[in-house]
């Protein structure tokens, strides 16, 4: 079974709020035949659009290709949260690969923020850019937590964009029974995902990117010049990038040994109006300290978007709203029996370090892959980066590769089962508040 084709139909973007909210671009069409390239990138979503628009504004010759329409991916489909630093947080980080590369990737993570920035003011793109990202906690050992890290990253980074929120501060801001107090950082932010990835579609293709949707790639022969094979062609490229994530497959072992796909799942209600009040009195989102987060954010029609629950199968559950609603229940008990006009599943993908896994796979093969939730800015960024690479040294693909990336346990076959165990215990904590 292919994730590609598991959930959606193909060619079409999901039943989304995103979707229903944007206006698509005019279809690009399928490979025929043989083409030449110098890069071919394998996936539309946002690595791969950075990385077409990245190398096509130095001259290079580009064809992307989707299995489905740019942007179908979790990049059109996530929580919308352009998160600073890296998935992992500073402390952690500096535990893992040292202090020094530590603040080499805290600097990536905000030339990141900067960088989503700027592409969406110098391409025009119209996707609800708002300032600023609460963390919310339910238990105090995770207020405790949150409000130390704000103190390191203020203390040992210099950051002085977040702020800790006592209870009563954070219920002024999200008057949520559930959240006990927390952080708020302004130097995040939040927007519309798919409007962004339409947009960096856009500029790729008018920057001279090849775009070309409803091509899968079902084959890829190395050698001195790479052969990537859909249905109806193909491309002989001096160098490809693999920008497929959660839904890359088979295409490369090394990869799929260390990157994990996984289900999450987001509702948009009806417009709350004055009630929305009674959610959040600012527009920002948040994400609270559970292992399976919770994230959500008023949409700029009123609605709350929630996103909430994961599984770790192929098939989407088929009522994704009553999935959801528990959660949003949880935090929003007079919520409980809000009409939901919206529900969708997308498919991320994760690593065991919870940061992104950046590789040269063959010698004329890059990837990138594993945001594990904080794709918006990494992503973008990680495009960068392998457009760098195809180019010669890269010095922030090589900060990321200082991450000890290993496989899964149980391979292929067994890394399912062994995640779902895993994720099982995390929720079962969570449940009990321990």
């Amino acid at each position: 079974m292919n994730l590609l084709f598991s959930n959606d139909t193909r060619g079409a973007y999901p039943q989304s709020w995103y979707a229903a909210t944007a206006t698509p671009l005019a279809p690009f069409t399928p490979l025929q035949g043989e083409t030449r390239a110098d890069v071919c990138i394998v996936g539309g979503g946002y690595t791969g659009l950075s990385a077409a628009l990245h190398l096509a504004e130095i001259g290079a010759d580009v064809v992307l290709l989707d299995a489905h329409r740019v942007g179908f991916g979790a990049s059109g489909r996530n929580g919308g949260q352009l998160g600073t630093g890296q998935r992992q947080d500073q402390i952690t980080l500096e535990k893992m690969v040292g202090a020094d590369n530590a603040r080499l990737l805290w600097d990536l993570g905000e030339d990141a923020k900067a960088l989503v920035r700027g592409l969406i003011a110098k391409h025009g793109i119209d996707c609800y850019l708002k300032d600023g990202i609460a963390w919310a906690a339910s238990r105090p050992a995770d207020v405790t937590d949150l409000h130390d890290y704000a103190e390191h990253l203020q203390t040992r980074y210099g950051y002085d964009k977040i702020t800790a929120l006592d209870r009563d501060a954070f219920h002024a801001l999200c008057p949520s029974p559930d959240y006990i107090g927390g952080t708020l950082d302004m130097g995040a932010a939040h927007l519309h995902p798919l409007r962004l990835a339409l947009g960096l579609a856009e500029a790729a293709a008018k920057a001279g990117a090849r775009l070309h949707e409803r091509s899968h790639v079902h084959d890829i022969k190395h050698g001195s010049k790479v052969t990537v094979r859909t249905d109806a062609g193909h491309v002989i490229a001096d160098q490809v990038i693999l920008a497929g994530n959660g839904y890359l497959g088979g295409l490369d072992r090394q990869v799929t040994a260390r990157v994990m796909p996984i289900n999450n799942y987001v509702i948009a209600t009806e417009p709350l109006g004055d009630d929305a009040a009674k959610v959040l009195t600012q527009d920002v989102a948040v994400a609270d300290s559970r292992f399976v987060v919770n994230y959500f954010r008023l949409t700029h029609d009123r609605r709350l978007l929630f996103g909430g629950g994961e599984t770790y199968g192929y098939r989407f559950p088929s009522d994704i709203a009553a999935l959801v609603r528990k959660p949003l229940s949880e935090i929003f008990p007079h919520l409980r029996d809000v009409r939901i006009d919206h529900a969708w599943g997308g498919t991320l993908a994760i690593t065991l370090k919870r940061m992104p896994y950046l590789a040269r796979v063959q010698p004329n093969i890059l990837s990138s892959s594993g945001y594990s939730g904080h794709g918006v800015g990494t992503a973008i960024q990680a495009g960068k980066l392998l457009a760098e690479a195809t180019r010669g040294a890269s010095p922030g693909f090589d900060a990321f590769n200082t991450v000890p990336h290993v496989p899964f346990p149980g391979g292929g076959l067994m890394r399912t089962s062994i995640l779902k165990l895993g994720m099982s215990w995390y929720a079962m904590r969570d449940r009990l508040g321990v």
